[in-house]
């Protein structure tokens, strides 16, 4: 269903000084897994109090977890009484590993590994672009995995999410010469209006068809709050439309903001942000 933007508490005093008073980052070393090597994740974790909820951040592409909005979330967290659990992807932040050889499932790997290890009780999991693609992954993988694991997640808080992104956003959306220069030189520098142009190789596209969703729609049994900006450029309105298709069991809502862009990052984009993610920890 589509709701509307509605607004909540937040001191920008209790926001700048939990900006200033960021914690050094932590590191978790993972073996070799299914998908890449032995690599060192950098993370910060903050526990909930006791029968709390924590929230679990999962970062976009070439994002992590200094970000505005991780980084805004983080003083939430602590101001709202929420544990709250960050980390940055191989190739990412302060983690080990180049960005260009990251592919889908060796972040989802490193997001499971995070979770399980570092998490305690109920978590609400919020992923912002490709993180909320990561996050729908990740609770689908658990709940045919790991269901005590997955009996831990109240809910999901989607930002943008770019689900299955590196075939409908990327492939299907590049020209024939962007196509041509994956397949011969293994890269492809695709331009962003957030700064250089991001590296996609081939191993990001070829591997990341292992994980699509769209031919598998799922029951995720706890809701999915989706917050949606209409002037999208990266993650265009239809895409978190289709989504909606791919959900089953009436559990998704969908919040189209009118003049929202794709990082929704601005102060009424956070207020509309802490007010799901109270509503989901209240369900």
């Amino acid at each position: 269903m589509v709701g509307r933007f509605s607004a909540t508490r937040f001191s920008p005093a209790t926001k700048r000084f939990f900006r200033l008073s960021e914690s050094e980052p932590q590191f978790l070393d993972l073996g070799a897994g299914e998908t890449a090597p032995a690599r060192r994740i950098a993370y910060r974790s903050d526990p909930a109090p006791a029968g709390g909820i924590g929230l679990f951040w999962l970062s976009g592409y070439k994002s992590d977890m200094a970000s505005t909005k991780a980084t805004e979330l983080a003083g939430f967290a602590r101001a709202n009484g929420y544990g709250y659990t960050r980390f940055d992807y191989s190739g990412h932040g302060v983690s080990s590993g180049k960005f260009e050889d990251g592919t889908i499932g060796a972040w989802l790997e490193e997001a499971e590994a995070v979770f399980h290890r570092l998490t305690e009780g109920r978590q609400i999991i919020i992923g912002s672009s490709m993180g909320g693609y990561i996050a729908l992954l990740l609770l689908r993988r658990m709940m045919a995995v790991a269901p005590d694991d997955a009996a831990r997640i109240a809910g999901l808080v989607l930002i943008a999410p770019a689900w299955d992104m590196t075939e409908e956003l990327m492939w299907k959306q590049f020209n024939f010469k962007a196509r041509r220069q994956l397949e011969e030189t293994g890269v492809f520098h695709q331009p962003s209006e957030y700064g250089e142009p991001y590296a996609i190789t081939r191993a990001l596209i070829e591997e990341g068809r292992s994980h699509l969703m769209a031919k598998k729609p799922f029951d995720p049994g706890r809701p999915i709050v989706i917050l949606q900006g209409r002037l999208d450029t990266a993650v265009p309105i239809g895409h978190a439309r289709a989504l909606l298709r791919l959900i089953q069991g009436g559990w998704a809502e969908l919040i189209e903001i009118p003049d929202g862009e794709h990082r929704l990052s601005r102060p009424q984009d956070l207020s509309l942000l802490f007010t799901k993610i109270d509503e989901v920890g209240r369900r």
